[in-house]
């Protein structure tokens, strides 16, 4: 991807959708949109012969018509031979806000499942940029954003082109060119 978190030009998705093809990778981008709200899938897949594509990652969110407006809810990445799959997954997802939104802020919340997967979780957001905004917990004002986000966790929020960056740095160490 060669898009160092410093120097050079962050790529856009058609550029990303090239390096996934090169690697006999589907990278496709489910939007829809009612009344300003726009619901966003992010898939990567490996085509198969004869058989429908084999589902390696997914990530689901909304974005709303405002600077900070984009929302990351789940991410998951599955099966074998997944290298890259994640970071590819989220420079996507931050290239189609920066391309496609008005978004350059991103929230999402670190669930509290297990205390070690939440750790987990914490320093992975960190790894892209994500900064703690609040803890979620059983406080009455905090039941409205529990009921958004599904549990209880860390709140935290990323500028969507450092995320973008960071995303690609990783992508660089995992798919050296040549």
């Amino acid at each position: 991807m060669n898009a160092s978190p410093s120097s050079r030009a962050l790529p856009s998705l058609l550029d990303l959708e090239a390096a996934a093809r090169a690697r006999a990778l589907l990278l496709r981008l489910q939007v829809r949109e009612l009344a300003g709200l726009r619901t966003l899938r992010v898939v990567v897949a490996r085509p198969r012969p004869d058989q429908p594509p084999l589902l390696l990652g997914e990530l689901k969110g909304w974005a709303m018509p405002l600077a900070a407006g984009l929302q990351l809810d789940t991410m998951r990445v599955q099966g074998p031979a997944t290298q890259g799959v994640g970071p590819l997954i989220w420079a996507a997802t931050f290239a189609w806000a920066l391309e496609a939104t008005p978004c350059r802020r991103a929230r999402l919340l670190a669930i509290r499942d297990a205390e070690q997967q939440h750790r987990r979780l914490v320093r992975y957001f960190q790894r892209l940029g994500f900064t703690a905004t609040r803890e979620l917990g059983a406080a009455p004002g905090d039941l409205p954003l529990r009921l958004v986000w599904g549990g209880s966790g860390l709140l935290m929020r990323g500028d969507c082109a450092e995320g973008l960056a960071r995303a690609c740095a990783q992508l660089d160490r995992l798919w050296p060119e040549g």
